[in-house]
């Protein structure tokens, strides 16, 4: 579990460094929408690229993509059915919700406990293909239509081709599908910008925490603890499930319990940021399955990996 302490403890700190900044207001009032600004349409697609572009093609497309992308779904759609038909949630919101549900934090945890805990970094790379080309586009797209208001069938069929996050993705996998391998005097520039978007995601996300109390009274409290339900709980049974029905080996099988059970991942926090819609909902749940999914990751690891 070695990997699983380390991460959060990296990760702990750099988040604490960011309260201290917002609480002494070192950067000014209008900081965290600055750096939020910054990380989406600059470092994070820069991230993106590169880590897709050296990912191996064979381990992107296996039989852990579909497992995870089954259980991430599932849990995905659970939350957006409860909040849209039965509390009358609107899109964004109902949008944010299902991203802390099953959008995992697959890069500053996941690589971590890929490495130390499941033995080859290569395992974080499929869900976080899925991630990028899957739930993060269409989702995307969802809270630019419902933020915006413009339903056109132009404005759906032309949001993949102005959202950077997407470009970015989709160019990385393109890199890695044709077994191009760019100089590094190409690739260079973008692993410097996009190795930002890591720490200035989690200083921006503890720099929200100032001021503020988790599931405070007036909040959307209910959604909150359902999505770290379904995050910590249905999740990862539901990896276990389809995984077992798949016929996973051990080790395969532990590996997509592990992902499925890593916490919320931060980019949810700085999309809600982006649109400024469900962002008490995001923080609340990124922090809470945080702090959660360190005895789940625990329970996980003493049930399977010696299975």
């Amino acid at each position: 579990m070695t990997g699983v302490l380390t991460g959060f403890a990296i990760i702990g700190v750099i988040i604490g460094a960011g309260y201290l900044v917002g609480r002494t207001g070192l950067l000014g009032p209008e900081a965290g929408r600055s750096l939020s600004r910054l990380v989406f349409f600059v470092l994070s697609p820069c991230l993106l690229l590169t880590v897709l572009a050296d990912a191996d093609v064979h381990v992107l497309f296996s039989s852990l993509l579909l497992t995870s992308a089954i259980a991430a779904v599932l849990s995905c759609l659970l939350f957006a059915g409860i909040a849209l038909l039965v509390w009358r949630r609107r899109l964004p919101e109902a949008v944010v919700g299902s991203l802390g549900s099953g959008y995992v934090n697959a890069n500053n945890i996941g690589i971590p406990v890929a490495v130390y805990v499941l033995g080859d970094p290569a395992y974080s790379a499929p869900v976080i293909l899925l991630q990028l080309l899957l739930l993060a586009p269409v989702a995307l797209t969802l809270l630019d239509l419902g933020t915006s208001g413009d339903v056109s069938l132009r404005r759906i069929l032309l949001q993949p081709v102005r959202n950077p996050l997407i470009i970015g993705s989709a160019l990385g996998v393109l890199i890695a599908v044709s077994g191009w391998n760019p100089p590094d005097a190409l690739l260079e520039p973008f692993r410097l910008v996009g190795a930002a978007a890591v720490p200035i995601v989690l200083l921006g996300f503890g720099m929200s925490l100032h001021g503020q109390r988790p599931l405070a009274s007036g909040t959307e409290r209910r959604d909150v603890l359902l999505a770290v339900a379904l995050k910590l709980v249905f999740m990862p049974l539901a990896a276990w499930l389809v995984g077992t029905a798949l016929g996973l080996a051990p080790a395969a099988l532990y590996a997509v319990v592990v992902l499925a059970a890593l916490p919320s991942a931060q980019n949810v926090f700085n999309y809600a940021q982006r649109y400024d819609r469900g962002v008490v909902l995001a923080r609340d749940t990124v922090l809470l399955t945080t702090v959660g999914s360190i005895p789940v990751l625990v329970v996980v690891s003493l049930v399977l990996a010696h299975a």
